[in-house]
């Protein structure tokens, strides 16, 4: 599986940005995808996750203002983010698994997209 994440950028405060992240390879696979991010001199953490079946989950920080979204039939998942501020700037990577389950941990996703950069001035 092979995973390339687009739609990073330069925002300002308050603004909107979409990210994209389209799977390719054995994707018959795939279950839950995960978007994370990482600050510099911050580890990677989880921000938002979805099922195949559309259960979502995210972290408090981004409720209300980020939404994941999928797409089964184009093997893409999204992720729309509103209202951002300069904590929401950092690397979103998208990632897979193709085991049953509800992870958050980074090391328990195998599949990686190469992460899009989101700054975000004020």
């Amino acid at each position: 599986v092979q995973l390339q994440a687009s739609g990073g950028g330069l925002v300002q405060a308050g603004g909107s940005l979409r990210l994209s992240c389209a799977a390719s390879g054995t994707i018959t696979s795939i279950k839950n995808m995960s978007w994370y991010r990482q600050a510099p001199g911050k580890q990677r953490d989880l921000v938002a996750t979805i099922s195949t079946g559309g259960e979502t989950t995210y972290i408090n920080s981004v409720k209300g203002r980020f939404t994941i979204s999928r797409d089964n039939a184009e093997n893409a998942v999204y992720l729309r983010m509103n209202t951002l501020n300069a904590e929401d700037a950092a690397i979103y990577y998208c990632a897979a698994t193709d085991e049953a389950g509800w992870y958050d941990k980074a090391d328990e996703y195998a599949y990686w997209g190469q992460g899009t950069l989101v700054t975000v001035s004020s």
